[in-house]
């Protein structure tokens, strides 16, 4: 595996940082000589943020508990802090780890920064900075079923995390949603609750539901033998709803015990939304970047 790579995208503004599995797209909004330094930061701190994850992987495969565990990196202390709370379901701090080293950069682009807004997005789960008075557009997935694909945060929401999950994502689900996008305090609180309310989404021993063990497909992941979904078939419409519904409830729980904002969820077609989501803000804002989650 190479080494930690960083380097600008042709537009000159996005910062681009790729080590291993961690692949980043960094913006900063700002006077350019802070924005320079932020990227500086970030690159900084990068060099050794995998590294520290790998030194802890076997504890963080483990199942969250109630009583957070004391880790020694302060990436793996976000993924630890951001499942805890959930653990009340099975949960694994690898739940939050691309939230979570998102907010970990983000945390070293603005240590010290005047910045307007930053973005960092860990291939669709991305940390938030916004300035006071400052708004950010994002692009989100699972959508194109009579809603627009933009949201819009304003600094005043509180929202400074999206992460989106699903059986079709990079990671495993046990569920069958096409996505489920949640807006959180921070990057790996929403990573860690679009994981359970997409595992949620789902219709046991369904005949049209393909599944296989975990550990056959990657034999070192935090799910063992749990059965994870690798393809979905045709559904009645009324399945369908069931299904969402199922993911719903979990998510209305968290929304109302403060873990979330809001949340978005997709299904064949059918979707739900717990909170207040602007998914009809414009498609693009003047002079408002757009981030993709």
């Amino acid at each position: 595996m190479n080494g930690p790579q960083a380097h600008w995208l042709d537009d000159g503004r996005r910062l681009h940082l790729n080590h291993g599995p961690i692949d980043l797209i960094i913006e900063a909004f700002g006077p350019a000589e802070e924005c320079r330094a932020a990227c500086g930061q970030a690159v900084a701190r990068f060099q050794t943020i995998l590294t520290e994850l790998v030194d802890e992987l076997p504890e963080l495969r483990k199942p969250a508990g109630l009583g957070p565990r004391v880790f020694s990196g302060p990436t793996a202390h976000r993924m630890e802090a951001a499942v805890a709370p959930l653990s009340k379901n099975f949960i694994t701090p690898m739940a939050a780890v691309a939230g979570s080293v998102a907010d970990e950069v983000l945390a070293a682009l603005l240590a010290g920064r005047k910045l307007d807004r930053a973005y960092v997005n860990n291939g669709g789960d991305s940390a938030i900075h916004l300035g006071a008075g400052q708004s950010i557009t994002l692009a989100i997935a699972g959508t194109g079923h009579g809603l627009a694909d933009r949201i819009t945060i304003r600094a005043e929401d509180g929202i400074r995390g999206v992460a989106t999950s699903g059986w079709r994502g990079r990671s495993f689900s046990l569920g069958i949603a096409d996505a489920v996008t949640v807006l959180a305090r921070t990057g790996a609180e929403a990573d860690a609750a679009a994981t359970l309310i997409a595992n949620a989404i789902d219709l046991p021993d369904h005949p049209a539901i393909k599944r296989e063990p975990a550990r056959d497909l990657a034999p070192d992941n935090d799910l063992g033998n749990r059965l994870v979904t690798t393809a979905v078939g045709p559904l009645s419409p009324a399945e369908i709803g069931t299904a969402l519904d199922s993911g719903l409830a979990v998510a209305d729980d968290f929304r109302r015990n403060g873990l979330i904002s809001a949340s978005a969820l997709f299904l064949a077609g059918q979707t739900r939304i717990s909170g207040s989501m602007a998914l009809a803000a414009p498609t693009k804002i003047p002079g408002k970047e757009v981030a993709h989650a």
